[in-house]
C-alpha cells in the first residue's frame, strides 16, 4: 500500500507544477508575443488555455488576453477598419489584419464566457470586455469620416449587452457586478441605447409574450441605471474626447430622452404580475424624474389599476404626476373606487393611506371630501382594530379641514326616533352621485363604534360627540401599528395598571378594633 500513497502523492505535486508552469508561460507567451512578432502565433497557446474546463486556467488566460490586446491597442497593431483579405500587403499590414483577427476570436469567446457557469469566469471576462471597450474608444478600430465626430464602440457594448439580457439564464449577479461601470456617462448612455434595441427585438419576435427570466434581467440592469440630476454631474466619462460639447453622451437632455425610450418601449409589453410590483415602488423616485415628459407615463400607470392589490402602489407615481405636472383624468374618482374592505388587510396599507391624506389636503368640492369620509365610515364597521386607528383620526381630519362636512356629524340621527334610511348609495362609484351629503356619520355615533370591543377605538369614537379641535390628529404612528403591536401593547398595560384602592388609607382600623376587643374582655 505504500508505493500507492507515493504515486498519489507525486501525482498530486505533479499537477500542482503543471499549473503554476501553465501561469508562467501565459505570463511569458505574453511577453513573447509583445517582444517579437516572429512570436505571434503562440497567441493560439493562450486561446487553447481559454477554453479549458478549468476556472483557474480560465481566469489566467483571460487576464493574460487583456494584458496583450490592451498593449496591443495602445500600441495601435491593430488594423483599423473592415478586414479584407491578407494578400497583396506588406508585412506590416498584414500582421496588423493578424492579430485583428484574433483579437476579434478572443471577443468572440469572452462574449461565450459570459454565459459560463462559473461566476468568477463570467466576471473576469465581462471586465475583460470593459476593458477592451475603453481601449477601443481610445484608439479606435473604425475608419471615422469627417461627419463623425466622435468614436465610442458601440457595436462591442451592444454585443455584451445581449449577453447580459439572457433568455435562459438568470443573470442578476452578473449585472450587479455591471453596475460599478455604468457610472461612466458615456457607457451608461449607450448601453441605455442598446437595451432599448435588444428589448424591441426579442419582444417582437415572441410577439409580446410574457418572458418572466428575461424581463427579470432587462428590469434588473435598468433598475441599476443611477440617472444624473445636472448636467453638471456629467463628468466621468470612459472615453476620453477632445470636444465633446455636441455628444449625446455628454447632455442630460439626451440622457433623460434614451431614458424614458428605454423605459417606454420596455413597460408597453405585458409584464409578469409580480415585475408590476417591483416598478410600482421605484416609479415615483427611480424614473419618473429622471424622464423627460413623465405625463408619457399615465397609460401605464391606468394599466396598472387593473391588476388588483397593486392598484395601491400606483398612487406613488400619480402622486408625482399631479402635484408636479398636474395631469391626471379621473383621479378623485379612481381613488374613491380603491377604499375596498381589502385595503385594510393589503401590504402597503400605510403607503396608502399615507398618499391618501395627502391627496385629500389640498382644496376639494364639500361633496368629494364627504363622500371619502362617509365611504370610510362604512368600511369602518368591519375594519380590524389597527385599521379603526388609522380611520378614525383620518375621518376627523377631513372634517377639521372641511368644516362644511360637519353637517355629517350634527345631522339628526334616529338615536331617540325612528330608524331612518340612509340616502348614502355604497355601490355608487362616482363620488359625485353618492348622496353623502345627504347622510351623516351615524356608524361612528350610534351604539356601533363607540361600543366597540377594544377600549382604544371606542375611545376615539367617542370623540366624535365633543367639539373637534382645530389641530389635527398625527396619524402617522399609527399607520405602521401591527396587530402583533397593538396585543403587545394592551398586554404591557393590564400588567402595568395597579388595583382600585380606597382614596383615604385607613389608620385607625386595627387601633380601634385592639380597644373594643380589649373592652370586651375587661367585661368578661
Amino acid at each position: 500500500m505504500a508505493p500507492a500513497k507515493r504515486r498519489n502523492v507525486s501525482s498530486v505535486k505533479t499537477t500542482e507544477q503543471s499549473v503554476k508552469t501553465a501561469k508562467i508561460d501565459l505570463n511569458s507567451t505574453v511577453e513573447r508575443i509583445l517582444e517579437s512578432r516572429k512570436n505571434a502565433n503562440d497567441v493560439f497557446d493562450i486561446f487553447e488555455i481559454l477554453q479549458s474546463e478549468k476556472e483557474k486556467e480560465v481566469v489566467s488566460a483571460v487576464n493574460a488576453c487583456n494584458k496583450l490586446f490592451c498593449t496591443l491597442l495602445e500600441r495601435k497593431e491593430l488594423f483599423v477598419g473592415n478586414l479584407p483579405g491578407e494578400e497583396k500587403y506588406s508585412a506590416e499590414e498584414k500582421y496588423r489584419m493578424f492579430m485583428r483577427h484574433r483579437y476579434n476570436s478572443c471577443v468572440e469567446m469572452l462574449l461565450e464566457h459570459l454565459s459560463h457557469e462559473l461566476h468568477d469566469v463570467k466576471e473576469s471576462a465581462l471586465c475583460c470586455l470593459i476593458k477592451f471597450a475603453a481601449g477601443e474608444g481610445q484608439h479606435p478600430l473604425e475608419d471615422l469620416d469627417w461627419s463623425e465626430h466622435y468614436s465610442f464602440p458601440r457595436e462591442l457594448i451592444q454585443a455584451v449587452v445581449d449577453r447580459l439580457l439572457s433568455q435562459t439564464t438568470d443573470n442578476s449577479l452578473l449585472i450587479s457586478r455591471f453596475q460599478e461601470f455604468l457610472e461612466m456617462e458615456d457607457l451608461r448612455y449607450y448601453v441605455m441605447s442598446s437595451i432599448r434595441n435588444h428589448v424591441g427585438k426579442v419582444m417582437d419576435k415572441n410577439k409580446g409574450a410574457v418572458h418572466p427570466l428575461y424581463q427579470n434581467n432587462v428590469f434588473t440592469l435598468m433598475s441599476n441605471i443611477n440617472m444624473p440630476s445636472q448636467e453638471s454631474e456629467l463628468t466621468n466619462f470612459m472615453v476620453k474626447q477632445e470636444k465633446h460639447e455636441d455628444w449625446k453622451a455628454a447632455k442630460l437632455s439626451e440622457h433623460k430622452r434614451i431614458f424614458e425610450r428605454m423605459w417606454l418601449g420596455f413597460l408597453k409589453y405585458k409584464l409578469p404580475s409580480g415585475m408590476y410590483k417591483k416598478i410600482l415602488v421605484i416609479l415615483h423616485d427611480s424614473i419618473l424624474p429622471y424622464m423627460s415628459k413623465p405625463t408619457l407615463m399615465i397609460d401605464f400607470l391606468t394599466a396598472a389599476y387593473d391588476v388588483g392589490a397593486i392598484s395601491l402602489l400606483a398612487l406613488n407615481g400619480l402622486f408625482v404626476l399631479i402635484h408636479q405636472h398636474n395631469d391626471y383624468p379621473d383621479f378623485y374618482k379612481k381613488l374613491y373606487n380603491l377604499l375596498e374592505p381589502s385595503v385594510f388587510h393589503v401590504k402597503y396599507r400605510a403607503r396608502f393611506f399615507h398618499l391618501a391624506n395627502v391627496f385629500l389636503s389640498s382644496h376639494l368640492p364639500v361633496y368629494l371630501v364627504a363622500a371619502f369620509a362617509k365611504r370610510l365610515a362604512r368600511l369602518a364597521l368591519t375594519a380590524p382594530p389597527t385599521a379603526l386607528l388609522i380611520v378614525l383620526p383620518f375621518i376627523y381630519n377631513l372634517i377639521r379641514r372641511h368644516p362644511s362636512c360637519r353637517v355629517l356629524i350634527h345631522r339628526p340621527s334616529a338615536e331617540d326616533t325612528e330608524p331612518l334610511e340612509d340616502p348614502y348609495l355604497m355601490d355608487e362609484e362616482d363620488p359625485a352621485q353618492c348622496c353623502a351629503l345627504e347622510s351623516s356619520l351615524w356608524e361612528i355615533k350610534l351604539q356601533t363604534l363607540q361600543k366597540h370591543y377594544h377600549p382604544d377605538v371606542a375611545k376615539a369614537a367617542m370623540l366624535i360627540n365633543t367639539p373637534l379641535p382645530q389641530q389635527e390628529d398625527d396619524i402617522d404612528e399609527a399607520l405602521e401599528t401591527t396587530p402583533f403591536e397593538l396585543m403587545e401593547r394592551d398586554l404591557k398595560q393590564s400588567q402595568i395598571k395597579s388595583v382600585p384602592l380606597e382614596f383615604e388609607t385607613a389608620t385607625q382600623l386595627l387601633k380601634g378594633g385592639g380597644d373594643v376587643l380589649g373592652q370586651h374582655f375587661c367585661l368578661v
